[in-house]
């Protein structure tokens, strides 16, 4: 079997709460693509995140072109996730008088 036949897996997996992270570590793969999309390079998204290996980096973009329209989904269900917690968040806790509260704690 010669090189070009090797396959390899990406380097990405689905932790026990549903979020895809960068094997082996915290990194999601929203903070890659985000960075991605935002214009930085593989090299540039390695050097911030010093832990993910450039090769990792590359094949995570590489899934992430290759799968654009299930990453998208992906996505935009983790960007309705965010917005439904932080929407309970405030319910519970609302916002509006919170430096009030926190004074008279302090007190």
């Amino acid at each position: 079997m010669n090189s070009a036949e090797t396959i390899e897996r990406v380097p990405i997996h689905t932790d026990a709460d549903g979020v895809v992270r960068v094997a082996g570590t915290r990194v999601t793969l929203d903070t890659i693509v985000a960075a991605f999309d935002a214009g930085a390079t593989a090299e540039e998204i390695a050097q911030q995140y010093s832990f993910v290996p450039l090769p990792d980096v590359y094949s995570v973009i590489t899934y992430y072109l290759r799968h654009k329209a299930e990453v998208s989904a992906y996505l935009q269900r983790r960007q309705e996730e965010a917005v439904a917690v932080r929407e309970e968040v405030e319910r519970r806790f609302p916002p509006s008088g919170i430096r009030e509260r926190l004074i008279a704690r302090r007190r």
